[in-house]
């Protein structure tokens, strides 16, 4: 039955994102198209139940079904990653890090000192001079939370900075991230890349309670051994935000070093971009954090999203098969040839290449901005974001830069021989534009917007979306 027949400007929105879609050429790297089982699972009964807390500890009756829902992701998750603990509940990733910080802070600092207390009451109730001993936070009075809530807020992190393709929640100024940590931030050096050595040179200074690893727009493989060593060396717990690369991990595109569930205390990531799932995230965790991540709710969310959950589990469940080891190499295989390509064409790639799913240009050398780059990138039929790149004088909402992705590409079907056609068609936009305004360029000559146009829309109908898929 068509149950949007009777909303049919609905209908009308809903077709004309799937006919967009079809006809443009998604490089959005933080973008995929999952498959048409993951968006079914979605639409399902369970959108109508609460599931606040987990497993034999719920808020609400009735979810059964529900707890089986996360016993499938979370067993599917562990098997694929080979990690100790997973939770498939956050609703995105920025809640997944928020529920990540709040673990650690509460095994590092709340719980010990909290312990603490209770051991000093303890000795007191012994010698008959306290009438209790506090069960929970609640029972202590202003003065005691106060001291655990300034214990908090006194703790460090450490991550990449936002200019060197670090994550708005990794202590961008802006986010709550910041204003929840005393924030470092560690830069990439002249080529573009992470300096180990200074990094732990850094590390040492600071003694942050987290140290963290991840990015949003860094083209190359992290080593997390390093990390790991780092972490170790200032006594900080290692986190690792895999958001954009989750999808070569379970792919095994990534591994040994480069792989962070054997070196990571804690990993969040998202369940779209390169996973291919549901617009979601996740937690995997070494056990001695699998307690407090679990508390998730009440400590830093809601009900979680149990039809998104289903679909959490339909994703995990595919990732875990041949095909999808072999979807995430090729996205590797299409970035680099993406890179070759462009720079072949005279396009600045930053770092010279790329390890994994993201391509980053810097654009000034051509005159523009990120802002005008992207808007002539769109109105042809490429759709991809600005981005700042290091040391970037356009700050962050003009940019320097533009980040491609070959995640959606790649799940449509296409190969390292497209990405010669698609560099050709991104050189001849950026190269022979002219600017309009602070935020938006064109071509003015005929003949290469036809060109533009007719190979964007031969590369389109070369690999269909969604066939069959119609509302």
């Amino acid at each position: 039955m068509d149950y949007l027949s009777k909303y049919p400007e609905i209908k009308e929105l809903i077709n004309k994102e799937l006919n967009d879609q079809r006809s443009s050429l998604k490089m959005i790297a933080s973008e995929n198209y999952c498959s048409p089982a993951v968006m079914q699972a979605m639409s399902n009964p369970f959108t109508d139940k609460y599931a606040e807390g987990f497993k034999g500890h719920r808020f609400y009756a009735g979810c059964e079904n529900i707890d089986q829902i996360e016993e499938l992701g979370n067993k599917y998750a562990c098997e694929l990653f080979g990690c100790d603990h997973a939770n498939i509940q956050p609703h995105c990733g920025t809640d997944a890090n928020m529920m990540a910080y709040w673990a650690v802070l509460n095994a590092k600092v709340l719980e010990p000192r909290f312990n603490m207390l209770k051991m000093a009451y303890q000795s007191s109730f012994d010698a008959g001079l306290a009438k209790k001993v506090p069960k929970t936070y609640s029972d202590l009075n202003k003065e005691e939370w106060d001291y655990l809530r300034e214990m908090c807020h006194r703790q460090k992190l450490l991550a990449m900075d936002y200019y060197s393709g670090g994550h708005l929640t990794h202590g961008y100024r802006q986010n709550i991230s910041a204003q929840l940590f005393d924030c470092y931030y560690y830069s990439v050096g002249e080529d573009g890349l992470i300096d180990y050595d200074a990094l732990r040179k850094q590390a040492l200074e600071i003694r942050p309670l987290i140290l963290l690893a991840g990015y949003s727009a860094y083209p190359r493989a992290l080593d997390f051994k390093k990390f790991r060593e780092i972490a170790d060396e200032c006594g900080s717990v290692l986190m690792v935000d895999m958001a954009h690369f989750c999808g070569l991990v379970a792919g095994k595109v990534l591994q040994g070093n480069y792989d962070p569930v054997p070196y990571a205390d804690i990993i969040t990531t998202t369940t779209h971009k390169t996973f291919r799932g549901p617009r979601g995230g996740m937690i995997l965790c070494k056990e001695w954090l699998a307690e407090s991540v679990d508390k998730g709710c009440p400590l830093a969310m809601g009900g979680p999203l149990a039809h998104v959950m289903l679909a959490k589990v339909v994703a995990l469940k595919e990732a875990l098969s041949e095909e999808y080891k072999e979807y995430a190499q090729q996205i590797v295989k299409n970035s680099k040839a993406l890179a070759k390509w462009l720079q072949t064409f005279g396009i600045k790639v930053c770092t010279g290449g790329t390890d994994n799913h993201i391509v980053l240009l810097d654009v000034s050398p051509l005159d523009l901005n990120g802002k005008q780059a992207e808007y002539i990138l769109r109105k042809y039929g490429i759709t991809c974001n600005r981005n700042a790149i290091p040391n970037d004088l356009n700050g962050p909402w003009y940019t320097s830069g533009i980040r491609l992705g070959t995640a959606a590409l790649t799940t449509r079907g296409f190969k390292e021989e497209d990405m010669k056609d698609i560099a050709s068609v991104i050189s001849t936009l950026l190269v022979n534009s002219y600017r309009i305004t602070k935020a938006t360029a064109d071509l003015d000559d005929a003949t290469l917007k036809r060109q533009v146009i007719n190979t964007v829309n031969s590369l389109c109908n070369k690999y269909p979306l969604y066939e069959g898929l119609e509302v």
